[in-house]
């Protein structure tokens, strides 16, 4: 092909595509021959610098911004050889063999001053979220390979099936009340936080002050799972009380910071969280997920609709459908009960 920038022709070898099914062979290698075509012609931008899984995970998050994925390429994808495999070699069992590494690897449980760390076995729901980011920066880049062959390299990243263990302590509004004065001063306003909206504790964590807009009673939610800032509106109470956690305090500041200025993050709260549960006397099992998931649920309880709970807690209609949909349906139970005579 005349490369017109450089005045020259230019030729690639596509391969013999050996993984491919012979009846398959002449439009994958025609779909190849197109993309490159179509890099040629933009002066070689459009993929050259797309090379490697890493160089497709670096430009997810080019264009997606996002903490978490950025943590799981950082932990379980730069450092393996995975990331240097180039992407037109990339065949099924490359993945396949990342994802028995990535079974394998404990999952941190915690980290103390001393860098000692605890950790236990990594579940299949854990995999499956941390194979998340991966897939979608290979989606971006990569046709889906045909099925059952080496080139199907989405199948080895398929989540496995009935891996999410229910969350199932509810702590009432008593029991939260506990938690909340059991707790140490320093992380007592965050706690209380918890109880008081069913976001992720991640995304409470990283509210700053200017995230909060009075005048409309309104907080902007910036880091959540989705990536997308969002809007939701609180009561006044609830403006009140984290309006009184930012007093001398600068807008790019969070709301909610621990005794050294930092920010909360998930090494730092499990621990405090933990003391105060044994103060007030609950279960041990009781996490900061907890009070989201016990927020959800008396919200759910209340009557509010689920698309309503689901836009306050930034997740699906369908997820609080599967996981808390069954206490509507007792309550309509119930309902329905008191017509019978």
């Amino acid at each position: 092909m005349l490369d017109e920038q450089r005045d020259k022709y230019v030729r690639k070898g596509l391969g013999a595509f050996p993984d491919i099914p012979s009846h398959q062979i002449f439009s994958v290698a025609k779909r190849e021959a197109e993309a490159w075509a179509d890099e040629v012609e933009a002066g070689g931008l459009t993929q050259k610098h797309i090379v490697t899984v890493r160089d497709a995970c670096e430009d997810y998050l080019s264009s997606k911004p996002n903490d978490i994925a950025e943590g799981v390429f950082r932990r379980h994808v730069y450092p393996d050889t995975l990331s240097q495999i180039k992407l037109d070699k990339l065949r099924r069992q490359h993945l396949r063999e990342w994802r028995k590494r990535l079974e394998e690897t404990p999952a941190l449980i915690s980290r103390n001053r001393s860098g000692l760390t605890r950790t236990k076995a990594r579940s299949a729901a854990t995999v499956n979220r941390d194979m998340v980011p991966l897939r979608a920066a290979l989606n971006r880049v990569l046709p889906p390979g045909p099925p059952a062959t080496e080139a199907a390299w989405q199948e080895a990243l398929k989540p496995a099936k009935n891996a999410v263990t229910p969350r199932t302590l509810y702590l009432d509004m008593a029991q939260r009340k506990r938690l909340v004065n059991g707790s140490s001063d320093e992380i007592r306003p965050f706690i209380h936080a918890m109880c008081l909206l069913p976001i992720r504790v991640g995304a409470m964590a990283a509210l700053r002050i200017a995230d909060l807009e009075p005048r409309t009673l309104t907080i902007t939610i910036g880091r959540d799972k989705s990536g997308k800032p969002r809007q939701i509106a609180v009561p006044a109470s609830t403006m009140e009380f984290l309006l009184k956690q930012s007093t001398h305090r600068l807008p790019e500041q969070p709301i909610f910071c621990r005794s050294n200025g930092r920010c909360w993050d998930r090494n730092s709260w499990k621990r405090p969280i933990k003391c105060a549960a044994e103060a007030a006397n609950l279960p041990t099992s009781t996490t900061a997920y907890t009070l989201r998931h016990s927020v959800i649920t008396d919200l759910v309880m209340s009557g509010q609709s689920l698309f309503l709970v689901a836009k306050l807690a930034g997740t699906g209609v369908q997820m609080i459908e599967d996981h808390y949909g069954h206490l509507v349906r007792d309550k309509a139970e119930n309902a329905l009960e008191t017509l019978h005579f």
